[in-house]
C-alpha cells in the first residue's frame, strides 16, 4: 500500500450566491424505516448552514492518507475557519515549513504535536526551528460517498 502524508489544496467559497436545495427537516432514519414523506418542505442553503464566517472561510481538498483513522480520505472536501481560536485536539490545517498539513493538534505546555490518525504516519513534533502556523480550523468534513467512474 502506498501511503501519501496527508496535504490540503485551498479554494475560497463563493458566498456572493444562493443556492436553497430540498430538505427533509425531519431527518432521514438510518435504522428502521419509517413511514415515507410524501412532500419535502423545507430547503437548505449549504452556504448559509455551513459558513459562519464568511470572510474567514475556505475550502480545501484532502489530498493523502494520513487521516484515513479517522474517515478522512483523499478528495474529501474541508470547511476551514480562519476565525476560530485553535484548542487541544481540533482537526486544524497547519503551515510547517511552507506546506499545508491536516492533523489533530496536541498542545502541550512545551510543545506542540500534530497528529494523524493512520498508524502509518507519526506524529509531527514542531520544534522552534520550523516555520509554524495554525492556519484554520476544520469545522465540517463533506465525504463522496461514491467515486465516479
Amino acid at each position: 500500500m502506498v501511503t501519501r502524508e496527508t496535504h490540503v489544496e485551498i479554494h475560497l467559497p463563493d458566498t456572493s450566491s444562493q443556492m436553497p436545495l430540498p430538505f427533509a427537516e425531519g431527518g432521514i432514519r438510518a435504522g428502521f424505516p419509517s413511514p415515507a414523506q410524501d412532500y419535502i418542505s423545507e430547503s437548505i442553503d449549504l452556504n448559509t448552514e455551513l459558513i459562519a464566517h464568511p470572510a474567514a472561510t475556505f475550502y480545501g481538498r484532502v489530498i493523502g492518507d494520513s487521516m484515513s483513522g479517522e474517515g478522512i480520505e483523499e478528495g474529501d472536501i474541508l470547511v476551514i475557519d480562519k476565525s476560530l481560536e485553535p484548542a487541544n485536539g481540533d482537526l486544524a490545517v497547519c503551515q510547517v515549513d511552507g506546506e499545508f498539513t491536516l492533523k489533530r493538534l496536541n498542545i502541550q505546555k512545551d510543545r506542540v504535536l500534530l497528529m494523524p490518525s493512520s498508524p502509518n504516519y507519526q506524529p509531527i513534533v514542531v520544534t522552534e526551528e520550523n516555520q509554524f502556523m495554525i492556519w484554520g480550523i476544520v469545522t465540517y468534513t463533506i465525504k463522496r460517498n461514491r467515486r465516479p467512474r
